[in-house]
């Protein structure tokens, strides 16, 4: 991936790592399986992402922008959610070592933590929760909404104006930090 940008646009200045997975399941539901691809996409996908990126930026010299996703769910654990709690704290740790680790080179290393934006995995995680919970269609969203200070879902625009704003020059003073975007369902 890092050598397609480097080839394509000359150099790499931006990284934003934005993949994750999700797997709903009561904890005895689980298979070890399940467990262990969540963790592979979002532990160690996230942990590729960041050394391939930081190596070519600490290469050429200019510093740079590395911003990934996790989720609030890593702060505050979620119900039939282990996997993707637990992936999510050890994203946040990963940050946090790579903004010390690249600073010194002018890279900085930020993860925003997004709550219910309405995205295809909250879709997934709706359908699942209405399932679980004999819910009908829509009522998980609408609840998550209920109960936010805010009266509403966040949406991928809400993301991208963070996102945007953290790979800005104007956020040259801030690495290592785990932003909330989540409406105020879980206040830092």
């Amino acid at each position: 991936m890092v050598e397609g940008v480097v080839k394509g646009w000359g150099e790499l200045n931006v990284m934003v790592e934005n993949a994750e997975i999700a797997k709903y399941a009561h904890i005895t539901e689980m298979t070890t399986d399940e467990f262990d691809k969540v963790f592979a996409v979002n532990v160690r996908g996230t942990f590729l992402c960041y050394k391939y990126a930081g190596k070519q930026m600490i290469k050429q010299g200019k510093g740079g922008r590395i911003v990934g996703a996790a989720s609030v769910a890593g702060k505050m654990g979620a119900l039939n959610a282990s996997a993707y709690c637990g992936s999510n704290t050890e994203e946040l740790r990963v940050v946090s070592t790579a903004a010390k680790e690249f600073g010194p080179y002018g890279t900085t290393v930020n993860v925003y933590a997004p709550g219910a934006i309405d995205t295809s995995m909250m879709d997934y995680l709706s359908e699942e929760s209405e399932k679980y919970n004999d819910l009908s269609p829509g009522d998980w969203m609408k609840r998550l909404a209920q109960n936010l200070p805010l009266k509403r879902n966040g949406n991928t625009e809400d993301v991208a104006g963070l996102v945007s704003y953290l790979v800005s020059k104007k956020a040259g003073f801030i690495t290592g930090q785990n932003v909330s975007i989540n409406g105020g369902s879980f206040c830092d």
